[in-house]
């Protein structure tokens, strides 16, 4: 990489970005794209959308621009999005509104917000998000602002646009200084949104409130300059400098807002209401921006629960974003953080993020009254995973039992210190699910809001989450030994359809030997079927939907074989693997193996490195612990 090169290409791409020209050029740019002069609510919808959405069977919409970022917060951001931009970007009522994320630390609320900043960044960047100003306007000022209120209405009816706003102070004087009142003379240019720089971007975070200034928010009087231009209400002598300045047109993070010392928010009640706040000697100013604040639960109830704040309550829309509650997601976040520290080189065998992930989920949920749903199914339901006996309406059920699930428990920032801890600690060059388990146990006593209740409560999780892993790494092991037995299971999964097949259709089997016929093989059916959870209740039913299976192949001209029905290959292997057990514990466990068992472990070690990600020394280590297991 020339990086000297790369510099120039980058400014040279910058300095094509620029456009300058009278407010009569301007005029022509929005006859041919409208969108230039949309509202910031707007701006910041179409955004997202442009990014992507896609939609599942549920009906259920996943909005792109986030799921880099996030994970496991679909259903809030969907809110977010349709509750609150959508209806905001169409100019209805909550674009009045101050947008307040609430939720438990580390759930994603400030990830949200620096994903929204930086988004609009680049957007602004774009022909689709491309927005002017008028040169040299503190407040990066809209430019059809410039035209009279008398003549806006016949404006608005020839281009099909509304002006909302007034000149700030700055450019209501600078037009009749500088420009003489000539309205179309005046220099408008393109406005690049940048955080850095204060353009359309602004973070408001409370300090302490004996020294924090209003002016923070919205400028300050410059009094240097006061004895050169003789008055307070000169807007040359005042500094237009206020986050609520900066970040007209675009976004205001205001940080941890209900921690902000009270009058900081009285001025946001007229912004929010009529789109304008009081600043200095002048008539109130126009601001087109976004607010958004976020807070945890505990500061919003006592906001709330305080009279004096609900004038600014009824300007708030409150949007709840819980901690992820998908095992599967949940190990995406952990993946993400780790490649981002300077760690992500030390190999972490598959299948550990997934155990403390099992950990995390369940502290964050809640116990169901639903008759025989415990915690550990309402867990496997809520990643995607099939329950016997449990359908989509069982699931929506449950979410709606408990409107704050996920508001409490392991937030992800101890797990991740917690790995953290354990891969510092590690000598070897991996680290396991069972280091990590038991890394997250060590730091109970040093995490100072774990109660003694929660201890317990939080230990038996662990139980749990280390019971789970030692069901998928006895599968792991289980797979790969298979593997060596493909064309056994291939044979045996034949021979279970041949019967299946009879067995719905009320025939008999021919013995491929004798020539005698026979009844389906019950035994046999029930042996594979019990592998996978099927009822004898159940066993009908699932054939059938075996038979239904093989019949829309047929017709399709495919060939039904053993990868084609996942639960059905998982019970073939178990049942081939319990075959094959006292094969296995005696290879595994074996102190001074033979050459053919010798032969064997290094077959099933090559295909846990080649086929499943672990390395040589993850694969003997989950081999000895499967051992372990069996002989128990």
């Amino acid at each position: 990489m020339d990086i000297l090169k790369r510099i120039a290409e980058y400014r040279n791409r910058e300095k094509e970005l620029q456009w300058e020209g009278t407010f009569a050029e301007y005029l022509d740019i929005v006859k041919k794209n409208p969108r230039v002069a949309q509202t910031a609510h707007s701006r910041v919808y179409d955004m997202i959308a442009k990014a992507g959405v896609e939609t599942d069977s549920q009906g259920n919409k996943k909005y792109l621009f986030f799921s880099k970022e996030l994970f496991g917060l679909e259903r809030a951001i969907e809110r977010l999005v349709e509750e609150y931009f959508h209806s905001a970007a169409r100019r209805l009522d909550v674009r009045k509104r101050i947008l307040l994320l609430m939720g438990p630390v580390s759930g994603g609320k400030s990830t949200i917000v620096t994903m929204l900043k930086k988004g609009l960044e680049e957007y602004s960047r774009t022909e689709d998000g491309a927005l002017y100003a008028i040169r040299g306007c503190p407040m990066q000022e809209e430019p059809l602002n410039l035209i009279p209120r008398e003549l806006r209405p016949e404006f608005e009816k020839e281009f099909g646009l509304r002006i909302e706003g007034n000149l700030c102070p700055s450019c209501r004087f600078r037009l009749q200084e500088e420009y003489d009142g000539r309205i179309e003379d005046v220099i408008i240019e393109r406005v690049l949104l940048s955080e850095d720089e204060r353009v359309g971007i602004g973070t408001f975070s409370p300090s302490d409130p004996k020294s924090q200034d209003i002016a923070d928010l919205t400028g300050s009087i410059d009094f240097s300059t006061i004895t050169e231009y003789g008055s307070e209400s000169d807007p040359r002598a005042y500094r237009f400098d206020g986050e609520l300045n900066k970040a007209n047109r675009g976004l205001m993070e205001f940080q941890e807002m209900l921690k902000c010392d009270e009058k900081f928010l009285w001025n946001l009640l007229s912004l929010t209401q009529e789109g304008n706040f009081k600043a200095g000697r002048f008539a109130l100013i126009s601001a087109d921006e976004v607010i958004v604040a976020h807070t945890n639960e505990t500061e919003y109830k006592a906001f709330i629960a305080n009279k004096k704040n609900e004038a600014l309550q009824s300007r708030i829309i409150v949007m709840p974003v819980p901690y992820n509650l998908s095992v599967t997601q949940e190990e995406n976040i952990y993946r993400k953080l780790i490649q981002q520290s300077d760690l992500a080189h030390i190999h972490i065998a598959p299948h550990s993020l997934r155990a403390a992930a099992i950990f995390s989920v369940l502290t964050r949920l809640k116990e169901s009254k639903k008759q025989g749903v415990d915690l550990l199914k309402k867990m496997r339901l809520y990643d995607g995973e099939a329950v016997e006996g449990m359908a989509d309406i069982d699931m929506e059920e449950l979410r709606n039992e408990h409107l704050d699930e996920g508001m409490n428990g392991i937030d992800p920032r101890y797990v991740i210190n917690r790995i953290s801890s354990a891969l510092i600690k590690t000598d070897a060059n991996f680290v396991g699910a069972l280091d990590i388990l038991r890394s997250l146990k060590e730091g109970f006593d040093q995490h100072p809001s774990i109660t003694p209740e929660q201890r317990e409560k939080y230990l038996n999780f662990i139980s749990i989450a280390r019971k789970e892993y030692d069901e998928i790494a006895k599968k792991e092991v289980q797979k790969a030994f298979v593997y060596s037995y493909e064309e056994s299971a291939k044979t045996l999964m034949d021979n279970y359809l041949d019967n299946v097949e009879a067995y719905c259709n009320w025939q008999k089997i021919r013995d491929p030997i004798t020539g005698e016929e026979l009844e389906p093989d019950e035994k046999l059916m029930r042996s594979i079927e019990e592998q996978i959870g099927i009822s004898e209740n159940a066993k009908k039913a699932f054939r059938e939907e075996i038979l239904i299976r093989i019949s829309a192949y047929a017709r399709k001209g495919k060939r039904f074989d053993y990868n084609t029905h996942p639960r059905l290959r998982e019970a073939i292997q178990k049942k081939l693997f319990a075959d094959l057990k006292d094969v296995v514990k005696i290879t595994t466990s074996t102190k001074t193996p033979d050459e053919n068992q010798l032969k064997k472990i290094n077959e099933v070690i090559n295909r846990l490195v080649e086929d499943y990600g672990y390395t040589p020394a993850s694969a003997n280590e989950l081999l000895r612990y499967v051992g372990s297991l069996l002989n128990r």
